[in-house]
C-alpha cells in the first residue's frame, strides 16, 4: 500500500470518526434536553466540541509525526503515525461523547479552543521568521568559518568565482583566492533602492493627498484603480520596459548633455522601481490620510486656513505615523527586489558613486550564488546566506528606526495640539 493511499484512507476514516461524534453527541444532547433538563449549551455546541475532541488531537499528532519525519529525519513508518493519529481519534470520540452532560460549558469549550488556535495562527509567522532567521545564520557561519567576516563586511571587491576563473585560465588545481568584499553589492542595493524612493515617495505621496482632499469623486473612482493597476503589473514586464526604453532613453539624454551613460545603468531600475512601488505609498497613504477625523480637518478650516495650509499643517503631520510606515514598506519592497535590476542593471559588482554606470544589488547575487553549478558546500554559494543575513539585520535595523520614528512623531503631535 502505498504512502498516498494510506493518507487518503486516514482522511477518510477521520471523516468518518468525526461524523459518528457530532451525530452521537447531538443525538445524546438532544434526548437529554428532551426529559427537561437545562444544559449549559446548544446541542450542537456538544456536537461540534466532540468533533474536535476527535479530530484535533488526531491531526495535532500526524502533524508533529510530519515534523519530526522531514525537518528532524525520524524514521517513522507512514502507516504507524496514521494508525496511532486513529486510534487517538477514537479516545477523543469517546472522551467527547463523556462530556454531554448537563454541567459541561460545551461553548466555553469550543471558544477556548479557537482562542488557541487564532493564538497559533498568529505565532506562525514570528515561528517562520525564526526559523528562517535560523537557517541563514547555520550556512553564514559556515561561510565565515572559510572567510574573514570583516573582509566580508569592508572588503570593495566582490569576485566568487576568481579562483576557479584563474585555475581555468591557467590550467592549473588551484588559483587566485576568491574576493567576497560585500560593500559594492550594499552601494549598489542603496543607490538603486534611494533612486526608486525619490521617485515612489513624491509621487504617491501626492497621489493620494490630491485623491482624498482635492479629487472629485468621478476622478477619484477612476484614477485609483488606474494607480493600482501597476501594482499587479509582473516584475518581468517591469524589466524588459526598463531595459529596452527608459535604460536608452537615460543614454540618450545623458548624451545631450556630455555625459556617458551605460545601457546597463543604475538609474534606469530605480526610476522603473520606483513607478512600481508608486502603488504601495499611494494605496497605504490614501488611507492613513482618510482616517484622520474629519473634525480637525473642519476646525483647522474654521480658523481661516486655506486647504492647502490645512493639508500641510494639519493632516499630514497627523498622519505622520502611517506615512512613514507605508514609505518603509516600500523601502523592504525595493531592498528585495531582483527581476528589474537583473534585466536593466547588469550583474558585475561595481562601487561607484555615479548611477550611469552598471551595479548590482544583494539579492541579484544571492540568485547569482544559489543557481549554477556550484556545489552546495563551495564558498561561492555559502555566501548567499552571508549575505541574505547581513541583508536581514539591515531590514530590521530600518524596521527599529522606523518604530522610533514613528513614535516621536507621535509625541511631537501630541504635544504641539496639547
Amino acid at each position: 500500500m502505498t504512502t498516498n493511499t494510506v493518507f487518503l484512507l486516514f482522511c477518510a476514516v477521520l471523516l468518518v470518526l468525526g461524523g459518528v461524534a457530532f451525530t452521537l453527541s447531538r443525538a445524546k444532547a438532544s434526548r437529554v434536553r428532551a426529559t427537561g433538563t437545562a444544559m449549559h449549551a446548544q446541542p450542537d455546541q456538544y456536537a461540534w466540541f466532540a468533533v474536535l475532541a476527535t479530530a484535533g488531537p488526531a491531526l495535532l499528532v500526524s502533524a508533529l509525526g510530519a515534523f519530526a519525519l522531514l525537518l528532524m529525519g525520524a524514521e517513522i513508518p507512514t502507516l504507524y503515525l496514521l494508525s496511532a493519529s486513529l486510534i487517538i481519534a477514537a479516545i477523543g470520540l469517546v472522551m467527547g461523547l463523556s462530556q454531554v452532560r448537563p454541567d459541561f460549558h460545551a461553548r466555553r469549550a469550543i471558544e477556548g479552543v479557537i482562542r488557541k488556535l487564532l493564538a497559533a495562527a498568529a505565532m506562525i509567522s514570528i515561528l517562520t521568521t525564526l526559523g528562517i532567521l535560523l537557517s541563514i545564520i547555520t550556512e553564514a557561519l559556515r561561510f565565515f568559518q572559510m572567510h574573514s567576516f570583516w573582509d566580508f563586511v569592508t572588503g570593495t571587491t566582490w569576485n566568487p568565482g576568481a579562483s576557479f576563473l584563474s585555475a581555468a585560465g591557467r590550467g592549473e588545481e588551484g588559483g587566485s583566492a576568491a574576493q567576497f568584499g560585500s560593500i559594492p553589492l550594499f552601494a549598489g542595493t542603496f543607490m538603486i533602492t534611494l533612486i526608486a524612493m525619490l521617485v515612489a515617495i513624491p509621487f504617491g505621496l501626492g497621489a493620494a493627498i490630491y485623491m482624498v482632499e482635492f479629487a472629485p469623486l468621478r476622478v477619484r473612482k477612476a484614477a485609483k484603480p488606474v494607480i493600482e493597476v501597476l501594482a499587479g503589473i509582473p516584475t518581468v514586464v517591469y524589466g524588459v520596459f526598463a531595459a529596452l526604453t527608459v535604460a536608452p532613453l537615460v543614454v540618450d539624454i545623458a548624451g545631450l548633455f556630455g555625459l556617458d551613460a551605460s545601457y546597463s545603468n543604475a538609474l534606469a531600475p530605480g526610476l522603473v522601481m520606483g513607478i512600481m512601488i508608486i502603488p504601495f505609498i499611494s494605496s497605504l497613504s490614501d488611507d492613513v490620510i482618510n482616517s484622520v477625523p474629519n473634525s480637525l480637518r473642519e476646525g483647522a478650516l474654521a480658523l481661516g486656513i486655506t486647504k492647502g495650509e490645512m493639508v500641510r499643517n494639519v493632516v499630514v503631520p497627523a498622519a505622520a505615523p502611517g506615512i512613514i510606515s507605508a514609505s518603509l514598506l516600500a523601502v523592504s519592497r525595493a531592498l528585495g527586489e531582483t527581476m528589474i535590476v537583473v534585466m536593466a542593471a547588469g550583474m558585475r559588482p561595481n562601487l561607484t558613486a555615479n548611477p550611469l554606470e552598471d551595479m548590482t544589488t544583494v539579492t541579484v547575487s544571492i540568485v547569482a550564488a544559489l543557481t549554477g553549478d556550484q556545489e552546495f558546500e563551495s564558498a561561492q554559494t555559502l555566501s548567499a546566506f552571508a549575505l541574505g543575513l547581513v541583508l536581514f539585520v539591515v531590514t530590521l535595523t530600518l524596521n527599529v528606526v522606523s518604530v522610533f520614528m514613528i513614535r516621536r512623531f507621535r509625541e511631537k503631535y501630541r504635544v504641539n495640539n496639547l
